[in-house]
């Protein structure tokens, strides 16, 4: 395939089959004519980027029925409101005043702009899923309900003027053009103005063989290196970096539009670190290969000889991860009874692809011979939750195999 950065031909490091769109929850359970797409990853050894060979249209995966709300985890709720804070902070140092102005792209229901809106701050969220964003304005934060790119950061330019910050969350993973994305974001701020975004970290998937991170709407997983090395190129200069606990290990860094900032020494150790993981190498993707197969097969084998006695199942979170887990190794109702999720817009469906049901939170009781925690990103939360379950826990992670 040719990279989405530079144009190059890179090679293909693992393939996933094929898979479902990850948030598409299906009202029947014998659909007809599901979209399926072949999920195969590629690299860039020049500049580090992994990226899909091929991504369904957006539209397929960002509309008006979206499956994800941020407000359904508290424990996302408390990390936007410490971004906000984050970034009250920031402009606070930088003297706040009434043109100061702060744009989310992939704003979701507006978990961190509402507090934002309470502040006083001007700012305005880009929310392409229609039905979150109207969610968004039951809470006071004005959202625009388009795709972002180059064409509508023109038009906010022109009609909101520039931004001293524009900050995304597992956001900018989602958007196949990479360098109309970073134009877009170029145009918008103010020179001297910051970049702040935080996505799955690729060193840490690849640490963990945490290829659940691998769905539609992921394009791309990002390390420190390859947003300095393609960013640069839009004068916007990467100069520090945030390790972070989200989706199951995530990095946020931060650009500066113009001004160079010399690279803090949190983001030199953490380069160091990436170079000596030898990211640019192929056969660091290889050994991730081997991993990925080798945690499917240990992980299917463990649920059948698990349910050979008859024993019950279910699925703890039906999560765009589980969608790719599900999939990838072939496990479907035969092995996992149903899933069990607080999201209402999931609940009395059925998971894309392999159709397991997903049953509200209260058929977790009673208890379970075996619940797999397919949101394991939030499994100090669910383990506080669920201290007197007394049935067994597992994920699909390759350390619980070896």
């Amino acid at each position: 395939m040719k990279c989405r950065h530079d144009g190059s031909e890179i090679p293909i490091v693992h393939d996933f089959g094929l898979q479902p769109i990850a948030n598409g929850f299906l009202d029947d359970s014998n659909p007809q004519n599901e979209y399926f797409f072949s999920m195969q990853v590629a690299v860039n050894p020049a500049n580090g980027l992994f990226q899909l060979v091929e991504q369904p249209d957006p539209k397929q995966m960002f509309h008006e029925n979206y499956a994800f709300f941020t407000r359904t985890s508290d424990f996302m709720k408390n990390h936007f409101k410490d971004v906000s804070n984050e970034i009250m902070s920031y402009l606070n140092s930088e003297e706040l005043n009434q043109d100061n102005f702060v744009v989310e792209i992939g704003s979701n229901d507006g978990a961190m702009l509402e507090h934002l809106v309470k502040n006083d701050i001007p700012c305005l969220g880009v929310e392409p899923s229609k039905n979150v964003a109207l969610e968004s304005e039951k809470y006071g934060v004005k959202t625009v309900n388009e795709f972002f790119g180059s064409n509508l950061s023109k038009e906010l330019l022109s009609s909101h003027g520039a931004a001293d910050i524009v900050y995304a969350a597992n956001v900018f993973c989602h958007i196949p053009d990479i360098n109309d994305l970073a134009q877009a974001c170029s145009i918008l701020l103010k020179d001297g103005g910051t970049l702040m975004f935080e996505d799955p970290y690729l060193l840490d998937v690849l640490t963990k063989t945490s290829y659940d991170q691998i769905y539609d709407e992921h394009v791309y997983l990002f390390s420190c290196s390859s947003v300095q090395r393609i960013f640069k190129e839009f004068d916007l200069h990467l100069y520090d970096c945030k390790t972070l606990p989200t989706h199951g290990g995530s990095m946020r860094y931060y650009l500066s539009k113009t001004k160079c900032f010399e690279s803090t020494s949190n983001l030199i150790n953490h380069i160091d670190k990436e170079n000596g993981a030898q990211l640019l190498n192929l056969e660091t993707y290889d050994q991730f290969s081997e991993r990925c197969e080798f945690s499917k097969n240990a992980f299917k084998d463990y649920l059948f000889n698990f349910k050979k006695d008859n024993k019950r199942i279910i699925g703890y979170g039906a999560t765009s991860k589980s969608t790719t887990i599900l999939n990838y190794c072939d496990i479907g109702n035969d092995l996992i009874d149903f899933f069990t999720d607080t999201t209402p817009t999931k609940i009395n469906k059925f998971s894309p692809g392999k159709h397991v049901p997903v049953l509200s939170y209260d058929h977790f009781e009673p208890n379970p011979d075996l619940a797999v925690l397919f949101a394991w990103n939030h499994k100090q939360e669910i383990m506080q939750k669920e201290k007197d379950y007394e049935g067994l826990w597992i994920t699909h992670l390759y350390e619980e195999f070896i």
